[in-house]
């Protein structure tokens, strides 16, 4: 056993369901995959007195913006990127076997790893103290039970990747001891996990060869088949966080705000800018701005933003509450969305009169008997695909925007898994001038309620 006293520090970040990681010995860290929004790292490490002398990724990241650059230059540490990742801005090329000291005297380092898969290019990083494996922060390629997502350049390219994380995945586990602690970047939420994950807060190597999707299904074609067919439609904003990264980005502007009166919000509609609610989905449904979307400020709420609005539009904020406002903007520099165009708060728009009925799937079952209403489910394919409301339009959430013309006419009684998803969609409906009525009810609902279901 190691002398060295170690430590890892977690920085979640549950809005997009990734996490940063600071290594550190009490005098020295290494941060690996920071976050954009610096402040937050920059109090844990003054929090726990440690100097950075490292700063790591494991992969050109997709789902948010990356604060390596800008951490590394902060705090003038070298920043280590993969070789491959073909970056415009320095960096510190980093291929298999280098290995990065964090403390002067080498008790404690990381090791690199090549995994491709999640990304070609993909690292994983070993915590070596002095000279032995204790944990290994993996990105995107060992999650809790599962594994990265393996799309990400493309489908023509998927089946290739997907092997090559079942082999990186297998690689890890042979290759590290079973006490060795996994510290994944991604499967929290994130956009960027694939298959079902563990639902713990913890794991090692030997917790994840009973559990993880790619260590329990040896046979590797059978791993790739079941990997591709559970994979959705990857967000559409990734490629451009993708090349945000690869030319490196500044840290988080987080500055107030421009304040917008009511003429200016709804000129802001007319001109096609994004206008978001970030309100209760119930309180948007009882009042709202005509034109405006409903992004219930959740877990979640700012990869759906990202996704919905429409190319480059100017994002305004609307809630009832300024630290909704801080919290979104701090949210959308993370994704890419650099300074919102305004906010205003809700009480200062008097002429909000605009509606929607909420109701449950209870409410729903005798109007199916008599096939009065448009049922429209704004799932993923891969949840459709498990079951769903017998008669039910499909349309998911993030294609709804360019295909409100394929939701027949009539009264629309749209839902999700819960109703968070939902709300979004009923929102686009209802600016789009259709008579929508949001169903605000968990999807398991429909079945005790006697809901016609198919398989």
């Amino acid at each position: 056993m190691s002398d060295t006293t170690w430590h890892v520090a977690t920085i979640e970040t549950p809005s997009l369901g990734d996490r940063s990681y600071v290594i550190h010995d009490g005098v020295h860290a290494a941060v690996v995959d920071p976050q954009r929004d610096l402040d937050r790292i920059e109090k844990v490490l003054a929090d726990l007195g440690v100097r950075v002398t490292a700063v790591l990724e494991t992969h050109v990241h997709n789902d948010y913006v990356s604060g390596g650059a800008a951490l590394a230059e902060r705090t003038r540490s070298r920043y280590y990127v993969a070789a491959d990742a073909e970056l415009s801005f320095a960096h510190q090329p980093t291929v298999e076997g280098d290995l990065v000291r964090v403390a002067a005297d080498g008790s404690l380092k990381l090791r690199a790893v090549h995994t491709p898969g999640h990304t070609p290019e993909h690292l994983a990083w070993v915590v070596v103290v002095d000279g032995e494996d204790v944990a290994v922060c993996t990105g995107g390629s060992m999650l809790f039970g599962s594994v990265g997502r393996t799309d990400l350049q493309g489908r023509d390219r998927a089946e290739e990747m997907s092997r090559l994380q079942h082999r990186s995945v297998n690689r890890l586990g042979v290759e590290l001891r079973d006490h060795v602690e996994v510290l994944p970047t991604h499967g929290f939420g994130s956009f960027c996990s694939s298959g079902e994950l563990a639902d713990v807060d913890e794991s090692t190597i030997r917790e994840e060869h009973e559990r993880n999707d790619a260590l329990t299904t040896r046979d590797e074609d059978r791993f790739v088949e079941q990997l591709l067919a559970g994979l959705d439609a990857p967000p559409a904003y990734y490629p451009a966080v993708e090349a945000r990264n690869r030319a490196g980005a500044d840290a988080s502007d987080l500055g107030p705000v421009r304040v917008l009166d009511e003429t200016a919000v709804r000129d802001a509609v007319e001109r096609g800018e994004f206008v978001v609610d970030l309100r209760d989905r119930d309180l948007f449904a009882a009042h709202h701005l005509a034109g405006t979307v409903n992004i219930e400020l959740a877990d979640g709420a700012v990869a759906h933003l990202a996704w919905l609005r429409p190319a480059e539009a100017p994002v305004v904020l609307l809630a009832d509450d300024p630290e909704d406002i801080h919290d979104m903007q701090r949210q959308l520099t993370r994704v890419g969305v650099d300074r919102p165009a305004g906010h205003a708060m809700l009480d200062d728009l008097k002429h909000a009169t605009e509606r929607y009925p909420v109701a449950v799937f209870d409410d729903l079952r005798p109007l199916l008997r008599e096939d009065s209403c448009v049922v429209l489910d704004v799932r993923q394919d891969s949840e459709r695909a498990e079951g769903h409301v017998d008669g039910a339009v499909h349309v998911p959430l993030h294609e709804l925007p360019q295909r409100l013309e394929d939701v027949p006419d009539g009264q629309v009684w749209v839902h999700c898994a819960s109703g968070f998803r939902a709300a979004m969609a009923a929102s686009l409906l209802a600016a789009a001038g259709r008579d929508v009525v949001l169903v605000d009810d968990d999807l398991a609902q429909a079945k005790e309620e006697g809901i016609p279901w198919a398989a």
